[in-house]
Formats: C-alpha cells, sequence, structure tokens
C-alpha cells in the first residue's frame, strides 16, 4: 500500500532532548584543553548545525589555530560517540505519534545535521530508529540543512510526493530548509536556536507531540 502522506524529522531538539549529552561532550573537551565550560541554555544555542559548526561558534575569538579546533572537535565526537544515550531522551509523545503513524501509513524520515553513524546509533540505542524509512545525516549527501536537497532527496529515496510531505523541527536551519522546498513546516518551541518563535517562518507550532495526530489530519 502507497504511503498517504510522509514527515520529515529533525533529530536533536525536534524527537529527542540530546542537549544534556551535547553539553557534557562539550564541557568535556573544554576541561581537557582547559577553555570556559558551557550551561545547557548555551548549547541549546549553539547546536543545530553539526559538530564543527557548534564548536567553531563556541570557540568564537578565543582559539585561532585551525588545527587545534580540529583537534579538539575530534575530541568531541569521540566522547559524543562513545556517550550518546547517557541523557537524551525522546521528546514527550513522539513514540506515541510514531506508532499513531505507522499504523496509518505514513511514511517518516529523519533530516539532521548530525553525522549520519551518530544519528542512526542514538535512534537504534532509543528504540525508535524502528519507524523511520531513512535516516539522512550531515554527511549522507555532499549536501545538507539549510539546502532543500537534503528533504527532497530523501523525499524521492523513500518515495513519497512533494506535495504530500512536511518537514518538523526546532531551528530556522530547518524552517529554511522546508521553506525552499516548498513544504509545510511545524516548530517545535524551545529548540537548538538563537531565534525566537516569532523569528522563525512555521506553518505550524507544537511544545511536543501529544495529540500532534490531531494537527496532521489537517493536512493528509
Amino acid at each position: 500500500m502507497t504511503q498517504i502522506y510522509t514527515i520529515l524529522f529533525d533529530l536533536d531538539g525536534t524527537i529527542v532532548n540530546t542537549a544534556p549529552d551535547l553539553m557534557a561532550a562539550h564541557n568535556h573537551v573544554m576541561r581537557k584543553y582547559g577553555h570556559t565550560e558551557k550551561r545547557l541554555e548555551d548549547i541549546k544555542s549553539l547546536a543545530g548545525r553539526g559538530a564543527w559548526v557548534m564548536m567553531q561558534r563556541s570557540f568564537k575569538e578565543e582559539i585561532k589555530d585551525e588545527k587545534m579546533k580540529k583537534e579538539m572537535t575530534k575530541e568531541f565526537i569521540d566522547f559524543y560517540s562513545k556517550n550518546i544515550d547517557r541523557n537524551s531522551i525522546p521528546i514527550d509523545g513522539s513514540i506515541d505519534f510514531f506508532k499513531w503513524a505507522k499504523s496509518k501509513n505514513i511514511s517518516m524520515a529523519v533530516c539532521t545535521n548530525k553525522q549520519e553513524k551518530l544519528a542512526v546509533d542514538l535512534l537504534k540505542k532509543l528504540d525508535i530508529y524502528k519507524y523511520f524509512e531513512y535516516v539522512a545525516g550531515s554527511d549522507t549527501f555532499s549536501y545538507n540543512k539549510p539546502d532543500p536537497r537534503h528533504l527532497t532527496d530523501v523525499i524521492e529515496i523513500i518515495g513519497g510526493d512533494l506535495k504530500k510531505t512536511m518537514m518538523i523541527g526546532d531551528s530556522e536551519v530547518d524552517a529554511t530548509s522546508a521553506h525552499n522546498a516548498n513544504l509545510p513546516f511545524v516548530l517545535v518551541r524551545e529548540g537548538y536556536t538563537e531565534k525566537t518563535e516569532e523569528e522563525i517562518k512555521h506553518d505550524e507550532v507544537i511544545s511536543d507531540f501529544i495529540g500532534f495526530e490531531k494537527i496532521i489530519q489537517k493536512y493528509i
């Protein structure tokens, strides 16, 4: 049976609260190299474009040595990959929604700027990988969000229809991707972004996935 609709999800801050583990990895690196640690609120504003950009934004002008930056980013990824699910948990209502969507033959995929292997590993460890038909990370293609091809290529791969697809995310990166791909965009509040809810263009806004099927039914 052909799917009736496709939903693309961002990962960090959208379907999984990964900030505690991202912060732990970040602060591990900062302690090791003698730099200032960050608070949870800081990490949320830094995340969203992948590890390299996250660390670059954290360094700002403090660290100028490119070799050192790469070394610290590698240390971040190494530590994070070994501790990826210590305190990361699915967003409220997400698992029940995934089950509902599957029962309605709605296709689901993940489009994240996290490395593909890290994204897949996290989803498997949280036992939610089984709900998705495809996971596209920052290194799956030669481009990533906000390039709309990160979304449109996934839709094509899983046999979806651009006119029957929406994107769900928590940041301006996700919103821009969806807008450029001409997809409806659902914003998850209090995401990993420096922008306010009013600054991010969206068609719908949610705090979690409890009762989200009521919103979806307006589109399918």
